[in-house]
């Protein structure tokens, strides 16, 4: 890839931003920063745990700092986590040293994806279509506003979404 730069992929939870993170990094021969990982593992306690104890707002601040942190290092592709476009700085650093891409699915397609799983402390108690469709329209202008790139991942092989990527980032 000509100008080697970070590819930040957003989307809401369960939009697929992990495994084409890993796709992507295995076409491009580049490392993989997945956010919610490393902030857990930088912390030393869980994403429900961080919410819990200390408040979404510092979860936040710990995040903002891991995207301009990002800025200085060997480019890598990072899979954000859902809410990262919540502050519109965040953006602003992204852009600053890599291209964002938008990773769209349908409500339903969020919901089976995500149904099982007990890491999304947004969804705690929420865990239907609806309420899923109703915070995803709360975010998309958001999302729109950070992305240089949408790309849509409902019904796609991880390879073709990736390959559609990296003509995206590299035109």
């Amino acid at each position: 890839m000509k100008n080697r730069q970070n590819i930040f992929l957003i989307g809401f939870m369960g939009a697929g931003k992990s495994s084409i993170a890993k796709e992507l990094a295995r076409k491009l021969r580049m490392n993989i920063v997945e956010m919610d990982q490393r902030i857990v593992e930088e912390q030393g306690m869980t994403i429900n745990k961080i919410f819990e104890e200390y408040g979404e707002d510092h979860f936040r601040d710990i995040e903002s700092q891991l995207i301009l942190d990002l800025g200085n290092t060997e480019p890598v592709i990072v899979s954000c986590g859902g809410g990262v476009v919540i502050r519109p700085e965040n953006s602003q650093y992204m852009k600053k040293s890599g291209k964002v891409v938008f990773l769209t699915a349908k409500p339903e397609t969020i919901f089976e994806r995500v149904r099982y799983s007990k890491d999304r402390p947004i969804l705690n108690g929420n865990m239907n279509v609806e309420f899923i469709a109703d915070l995803m329209a709360k975010r998309l202008p958001l999302y729109e506003a950070a992305a240089d790139v949408v790309i849509q991942t409902d019904g796609k092989p991880l390879s073709v979404i990736a390959d559609e990527i990296i003509k995206a980032v590299q035109g």
